[in-house]
């Protein structure tokens, strides 16, 4: 790949335009409605953004993992947000499993559809009390002839309550698998501290019967797209703090306090340096890891460092732009005070920030 292979300037314009048009007017009505309405997902499709990063023969657009990050940072960069990515490309985290398994009838009933904007998917992994802990998974898939009889729960599912059909972690004699289950329950909707226009649920299975054509794959399969969804989540991260940036950039210098552009004060300049020289690093890191990663390498602990250097830049961007936009950056509805809420679970999801550094000292030898 060359050093540019994350220009890519008609994506961008199409991305760009997209989120203008469809998605910055009505954000902050979703955000209160708690949940983006199904039919955005239609007008992505027909635009061709939910099918990018998939194969053309599963019905997809083709393009790789560049691709993708390319279209989550032109979202969030042309005024989107990590919470809208969440709830319109659920399907980055539902449908690789069912694709990776070659099964055709599982490919023709969920995957097309789900990349024309019909269906929603959702992956559910989490429960109550397991945490990032994916070995302690408790939902059991009983064998009963050619189906399996799930019961458990599953827990901070992302688009669960809106979700036609979850790849579901469960256990079985067998070991872990991955099904693909409808008719489960949503037991209640979550309320959250940010993500607010990303429904998130509670999901119930009592003795839902499912086909055992239906598995698609097994822990091995659901650890392998692990590296995706934190890349995926750490271009979040960059992508938020440099939105922030740039918001803060045009505040500082329109805004005056006695007499002077805030721009003008040398403390304002070195907090305003401190971000950029973080959300640089950030970027660079996680691009480096996502173009190995695009190439066939098998990242882990770089991955991991990838995210947490994102978190981490993250963190202290989103801190500092509501700081320096002051009252204005406290309000419902101001930007950075949006992107400072969203930006809490980047640390959390896709595996905490504790779980990453575990990760890497295991690589250190401790």
């Amino acid at each position: 790949m060359t050093t540019d292979d994350f220009a890519k300037p008609e994506l961008r314009d199409l991305v760009r335009n997209f989120t203008r048009r469809e998605i910055v007017p009505h954000l902050a009505d979703w955000e209160r409605a708690g949940a983006v309405p199904r039919d955005l997902h239609r007008r992505a499709a027909e635009v061709g953004l939910l099918g990018i990063g998939f194969p053309e023969e599963v019905g997809g657009e083709g393009g790789d993992l560049i691709d993708s990050i390319v279209v989550t940072e032109e979202i969030i960069q042309s005024g989107g947000s990590s919470g809208l990515i969440a709830a319109l490309f659920t399907h980055g985290i539902a449908l690789p499993h069912i694709v990776a398994g070659g099964d055709r009838d599982l490919i023709d009933r969920f995957v097309r559809p789900t990349l024309r904007g019909e269906l929603i998917g959702c992956l559910a992994v989490t429960e109550p009390d397991g945490g990032s802990d994916v070995a302690g998974i408790r939902t059991t898939a009983t064998a009963d002839g050619d189906q399996y009889i799930v019961n458990g729960t599953k827990l901070f599912i992302t688009s669960g309550a809106r979700a036609d059909f979850a790849t579901t972690a469960v256990r079985t004699a067998d070991g872990l698998k991955l099904l693909v289950v409808q008719g489960f329950t949503v037991t209640r909707t979550l309320e959250k501290m940010g993500w607010h226009c990303s429904d998130t649920a509670e999901l119930s299975f009592v003795d839902v019967r499912v086909p055992r054509s239906h598995e698609v794959g097994g822990i091995h399969t659901l650890l392998a797209h692990f590296a995706a969804e934190r890349l995926s989540l750490a271009v979040q991260c960059y992508a938020t703090a440099q939105r922030c940036l740039d918001l803060t950039l045009a505040w500082v210098r329109d805004r005056h306090t006695f007499g002077r552009p805030l721009a003008s004060r040398q403390l304002v300049r070195h907090r305003l340096a401190e971000m950029a020289r973080q959300v640089d690093v950030a970027r660079t890191y996680v691009r480096h890891a996502a173009r190995r990663v695009a190439s066939g390498e098998l990242l882990v602990t770089e991955v991991a460092m990838a995210k947490n250097t994102a978190v981490a830049a993250c963190d202290h961007v989103v801190d500092q732009a509501v700081q320096l936009h002051g009252g204005l950056g406290y309000l419902r509805d101001a930007e950075v005070e949006r992107h400072y809420r969203d930006a809490r679970i980047m640390g959390i999801g896709g595996g905490t920030t504790e779980i990453m550094n575990e990760i890497i000292a295991k690589q250190l030898g401790v």
